[in-house]
């Protein structure tokens, strides 16, 4: 045990550490005005705290036994999206938590995410490295992740949805995809985004009346925010149009520790959660945003190297699916907050206030460390 232990990350561990200050002083900082949500910084240090602990002992359990065990884990998470869809609480438009004891909430859809990785790694390592033909693998994982994609859209969660996308699309690039497919899956892509677009202005007003008599009328404000900003109301553009606001005004030092006004004027929605890139900006400038994307960055390094120095290529293909699955997330949130991406609801790892959406990143960073530890045993073994 002890021997699993020194193999620990202990940079990964740094890193975490410093991601968990910066996320309990701008979590403080965005909930200091408002009694509602009292002792929120509170609680994502317990949250952390208690991810450390299922990460560093994550080590002591060895990653293959979860990857025999990936069928189990995809039945177990597709129920919990059946059940969700009947039995989960709703929270801004999405029927997607299951409310625990304690008042405390609980998203399988984050849980999917995880296994869809792990189930992905598995199907891809059959292959050993090979050229992944397009009926036997490339089929077989799509059919795999459409299930749960859809459920989760049922919901409607369109950010954790975008998100499983992510995972296969970086998953089936570092598992060895032919060109030609990549070529046409684009090209897909392209077509059907285009095709989106075409029709979502040629029936705007059919689509609108149609999900606002559907209670999604939040999808059609964030959608048509993001295709035609010049037509968008202002009340319909006012998070992304703050948002960047405030991030400008913080400049290269930023407004100063609980000085945001913007944030602290009520204009910036879940600033402690989605939004918690605008306080950052606003009150730490770009020092503090770029200290923050720094961090993101070796966070990120560290991950590959750990992919790279994999035996097994099927450990390789967990710890990129991970990091897609983040690289993805930092990039959208932050997106979102300067206008390059649509809103949605995809919080900021590490940093973003959430329990279930903190625990599962730290139980994907356990992953890693899991991975890191067992690659000698791995090597003997074969």
């Amino acid at each position: 045990m002890l021997n699993k232990i020194k193999k620990l990350d202990w940079g990964i561990i740094l890193i975490l550490g410093c991601l968990a200050a910066i996320s309990v002083i701008a979590i403080h900082s965005a909930t200091a005005n408002h009694p509602g949500y009292a002792n929120y910084e509170i609680k994502q240090l317990a949250f952390y705290g208690l991810g450390f602990v299922v990460a560093i002992a994550a080590v002591l359990f060895d990653y293959r036994i979860i990857l025999k065990l990936w069928h189990v884990l995809y039945g177990i998470g597709v129920v919990l999206l059946i059940l969700v869809y009947f039995i989960g609480v709703e929270i801004n438009g999405a029927k997607g938590w299951f409310k625990l004891p304690g008042d405390f909430l609980f998203q399988p859809a984050e849980m999917v995410k995880i296994i869809l990785i792990i189930g992905i790694a598995y199907l891809l390592g059959r292959r050993q490295g090979d050229r992944l033909h397009f009926s036997s693998d490339i089929l077989m994982i799509g059919a795999f992740s459409f299930l749960p994609f859809l459920l989760v859209m049922i919901q409607p969660d369109l950010g954790n949805a975008i998100i499983y996308i992510v995972i296969v699309i970086g998953m089936l690039w570092i598992g060895n995809v032919k060109y030609s497919h990549v070529a046409i899956g684009l090209a897909v892509v392209v077509a059907g985004i285009i095709l989106f677009m075409f029709l979502f202005n040629a029936f705007n007003e059919e689509i609108k009346t149609y999900l606002v008599d559907n209670s999604k009328g939040h999808w059609y404000e964030r959608i048509n925010t993001f295709i035609n900003p010049e037509l968008a109301s202002s009340d319909n553009k006012h998070q992304s149009m703050y948002a960047q606001m405030a991030i400008g005004s913080g400049g290269l030092n930023g407004e100063g520790f609980l000085e945001g006004n913007l944030k602290n004027g009520g204009y910036i929605p879940y600033a402690y959660s989605d939004s918690i890139f605008v306080v950052i900006g606003e009150e730490f400038g770009f020092q503090g945003a770029a200290i923050l994307l720094l961090l993101y960055f070796l966070l990120i390094y560290r991950m590959i190297m750990v992919a790279f120095k994999c035996y097994d290529r099927r450990a390789s293909y967990m710890v990129i699916g991970i990091v897609s699955m983040f690289v993805f997330q930092v990039f959208q949130n932050i997106g979102m907050m300067i206008g390059l991406m649509p809103i949605t609801g995809i919080t900021l790892p590490f940093v973003s206030y959430g329990g279930t959406s903190l625990l599962l990143n730290m139980i994907s960073i356990g992953l890693v460390f899991s991975i890191k530890a067992h690659q000698e045993v791995y090597e003997l073994a074969e």
